[in-house]
């Protein structure tokens, strides 16, 4: 029976349309500051196309680095395409946890922009995917620069692109491909710029304010045509050779979700798999323990609770949003806890990432050392439920990947911290004392669980 599982799995992925990948095109990046440089160099040469899809481009040193290098490159040559897609609910607000005494926002921002260079017009759009930010964002990836698909989990401010002290952590790949690059693209312009609900942010011939109120009506269309759009585009059945698949999704029942639980469930020997926030869906912790139970290997690389984004050291001060890493921890700890003779007998291995006071934002999963997915996807409640993602699962039945794979793997390790046991891991009780506090006044009125479906 198991066997007969398995092949049913294994047959999901062999039956998805793939695109030929020649190795030498595939360029893995190891580093933010080599993330940040790439991505300039190719903003600055590119010919005929620039789409920029992206969380946020952040009003800070970096996104203005990157932002002006788009104008410039427009001002060189206008003939060049270039458009940049944002979140809009996230573009129209202050950072979370951030200062309130700045009330510019990157919305703002692209504005003043746009006024400061009248005869150039690098369009700006922001992007609703629910009426809301807390019931869905724009978690698309993936930056097309002519035939290059520059593919991270990153966004564009200072942290992600290692422009200070601190660096987040992620993924990072060149990819030189036209037809992966073309499919990427179609989705874009037919998904997004022919909607009513997708308007820009920058458009210094109309009332700046215009374009902040999109009825709610529009963005349900809007919405409920994104869970049933795909990708296009002309695949092979090919499965002796490197191949891309690429892959979108928006709710429970998606494409991207069904590959994801296929390919946890196909393995043969082992998977790993990264993720910043562990909070996983019901039904791909089944998965794992499935596996487990199966005879397989897994490794789970997480961030430590102080690599998170929303870590708040206890030197500042403290706010509500600062529970989130330990709701993670917490999260963790349960999940490991049932699961201690895996630990015991080295099936089920838990990395822990830390590295000074930087943080970590990697997703992914490796299987079999033939399958690599490479993915904004957190694998938490709210990718899976509630934002737009996407994915490039890349099949490698030759190995050609292998020294790159394994290098992104080394480097991805080096700062991480293996679990023996899961009381290494922080009981509620050894929190800090409004942490507890928070906490326990959440948990008999079940807020938790609702906070648990939104983060």
């Amino acid at each position: 029976m198991f066997l007969e599982n398995s092949n049913k799995h294994q047959q999901y992925l062999i039956q998805l349309p793939k695109i030929s990948q020649n190795v030498a095109d595939i360029q893995t990046l190891y580093s933010p500051k080599d993330f940040y440089h790439t991505l300039l160099k190719a903003i600055l040469g590119a010919k005929h196309r620039i789409y920029i899809v992206s969380l946020y481009l952040e009003k800070d040193q970096g996104g203005e680095v990157i932002l002006n290098a788009l104008y410039q490159a427009r001002k060189v040559n206008p003939n060049i395409d270039i458009v940049v897609l944002v979140d809009l609910h996230r573009a129209q607000r202050s950072r979370i946890g951030g200062s309130n005494t700045i009330n510019t926002t990157n919305a703002d921002w692209y504005y003043q922009i746009a006024e400061s260079y009248p005869d150039v017009n690098v369009p700006v759009y922001g992007v609703p995917i629910n009426t809301r930010e807390a019931l869905g964002i724009l978690h698309l990836k993936g930056f097309i620069v002519d035939n290059n698909v520059i593919y991270s989990g990153a966004s564009i401010n200072n942290v992600y692109l290692h422009k200070q002290n601190k660096y987040r952590y992620d993924r990072y790949y060149m990819i030189n491909n036209q037809l992966l690059a073309d499919s990427l693209l179609i989705y874009i312009k037919q998904q997004f710029l022919t909607k009513s609900a997708v308007n820009k942010l920058n458009d210094i011939t109309c009332n700046k304010s215009s374009n902040c109120h999109i009825k709610n009506y529009n963005i349900r269309l809007f919405r409920h045509s994104l869970r049933y759009a795909d990708y296009c585009y002309e695949g092979s059945t090919a499965q002796d050779e490197l191949t891309i698949t690429p892959l979108v999704g928006l709710g429970t029942k998606s494409i991207l979700n069904q590959t994801i639980h296929h390919l946890i469930c196909s393995i043969n020997t082992n998977i790993t798999l990264c993720t910043p926030y562990f909070n996983m869906p019901a039904k791909l912790s089944r998965d794992l323990v499935s596996q487990l139970r199966k005879g397989k290997q897994i490794e789970v690389i997480v961030g430590d609770k102080t690599a998170n984004d929303f870590y708040i050291n206890s030197d500042n001060h403290f706010k509500i949003i600062g529970i989130l890493p330990y709701l993670y921890e917490i999260n963790l700890r349960s999940f490991i806890k049932g699961l201690q003779n895996y630990l015991d007998n080295g099936q089920l291995i838990i990395r822990l990432w830390k590295h000074g006071e930087n943080s970590y934002h990697i997703k992914g999963l490796w299987a079999d050392k033939e399958w690599l997915l490479l993915t904004g996807n957190n694998f938490n409640q709210r990718s899976w439920r509630l934002d737009l993602e996407n994915a490039l699962l890349i099949h490698d039945p030759n190995n050609e990947l292998y020294y790159q794979r394994e290098q992104e793997l080394t480097l991805i390790r080096t700062y991480t911290k293996m679990l023996n046991h899961y009381t290494e891991l922080q009981s509620i009780a050894d929190y800090p004392v409004n942490v507890r506090k928070i906490i326990r006044r959440l948990r008999p009125i079940l807020i938790h669980r609702l906070i648990n479906q939104i983060i």
